[in-house]
């Protein structure tokens, strides 16, 4: 199909072309096994190393800090069971939201049947959590605390450091699933005050397949794999080098890039804004604009079905999002959006996610505005 525009990064986004090449490259060089001890393998770990190294400087961690995973799913079971089962005999209380990710709210569901006990957040208009609500929702057997850091959906982002601060005297561990906010907002996990936190790669232009789970040292955490030795005996099995160096890499463009990807983003969403207006759509935005993440932009078009606008801009070459890549294909409602709007409120049908990345241009946001504009007025007859 010609004349494709994507704009579905949150869901995932295209590979960078440096990063082909960097994982091309360690393909071709670094061949050995980076737990052997001859010199291909020592070759590998040096690579390894140094990546590790990278990521760990990216978020103010210590090396030794960092295990690499597969992903955001991997990430957060391992944080939200592990932390579960590893504190189980200090309490079973513990706390999240109703807007995180399914990797999350399915890892809680599943505690709940071992006698774990789960209090799920809710979020105000903009799908932000209540403090007060947060501190009266905290007990003395409260044992984790998963806060996602910006949604996946709307974009809203939580209170992370002050959620940290307010637990400073408090045993719970404190995790944050950062998928989305990972290489647009600067991570500073000291400063931010978690335990641990969840990455993935194929988020910002990285392999899929690969993320890293920040683990603070001391941090009390059973892991779930058994084998080999890898990763300081907590994620055993070969390590994805190919990936992780395709992680590293797409992380530090990233990094160069950051600001001016947000300021590219915040003028794409002011664009469609202004076009929509003087075209006199009835429309909102779903989270206030300076408290959501720059590359989402969530979007309700009053009386038209997501389906048939998701359809008609799929035709057009559109790609946008209903909602998370990952609940999407269910006939479903977003849990996100009935945890803003309400079971059967109208905005839960009727919203759509544009989430911006590598490739996007302004000329594109004007084209797929124009477009927008014509198939809604059509639909909204």
């Amino acid at each position: 199909m010609e004349n494709r525009i994507y704009l579905d990064h949150a869901a995932t986004s295209p590979i960078h072309p440096e990063v082909i090449q960097e994982m091309l490259g360690c393909i071709t060089n670094s061949y050995g096994n980076p737990s052997s001890i001859h010199s291909a393998g020592r070759s590998a770990r040096k690579t390894l190393d140094s990546a590790r190294e990278k990521l760990a400087e990216l978020i103010h961690a210590d090396e030794k800090e960092i295990v690499f995973t597969s992903g955001g799913t991997e990430g957060d079971n391992t944080a939200v069971i592990g932390t579960a089962l590893k504190k189980a005999d200090q309490g079973k209380h513990i706390i999240t939201t109703q807007i995180e990710h399914p990797a999350v709210l399915k890892s809680c569901a599943y505690l709940e049947t071992k006698g774990f006990e789960v209090t799920y957040l809710a979020v105000d208009d903009h799908g932000v959590i209540r403090l007060d609500e947060f501190k009266k929702a905290l007990r003395e057997d409260t044992i984790l605390v998963s806060v996602m850091y910006g949604n996946n959906e709307v974009g809203s982002i939580q209170p992370i450091a002050e959620i940290g601060s307010l637990l400073e005297q408090h045993s719970a561990t404190f995790h944050t699933d950062a998928v989305q906010a990972f290489g647009l907002i600067q991570i500073d996990v000291k400063q931010l005050g978690v335990d641990l936190l969840t990455t993935s790669s194929h988020k910002i232009n990285g392999p899929r397949g690969v993320g890293l789970l920040y683990v603070k040292d001391g941090t009390e955490l059973e892991f779930p794999f058994h084998g080999g030795e890898q990763e300081r005996k907590r994620r055993p099995g070969t390590e994805n080098l190919a990936g992780i160096c395709g992680f590293k890499k797409a992380a530090e463009i990233m990094t160069l890039e950051r600001l001016e990807k947000i300021d590219d983003y915040n003028e794409y969403k002011k664009c469609m804004i202004q076009k929509f207006e003087d075209a006199g759509l009835n429309f909102e935005i779903n989270g206030a604009l300076k408290t959501t993440l720059p590359h989402i932009f969530s979007i309700r078009f009053h009386g038209v079905s997501v389906e048939q606008l998701l359809m008609n801009l799929d035709m057009e070459g559109i790609f946008v999002s209903s909602g998370s890549a990952c609940t999407a294909g269910t006939v479903d409602p977003s849990h996100v959006l009935t945890a803003l709007f309400g079971e059967n409120a109208p905005a839960v049908k009727e919203t759509v996610r544009i989430s911006f990345g590598l490739g996007n241009t302004f000329d594109e946001i004007e084209e797929v505005a124009e477009k927008m504009i014509t198939i809604v007025k059509r639909l909204a007859k």
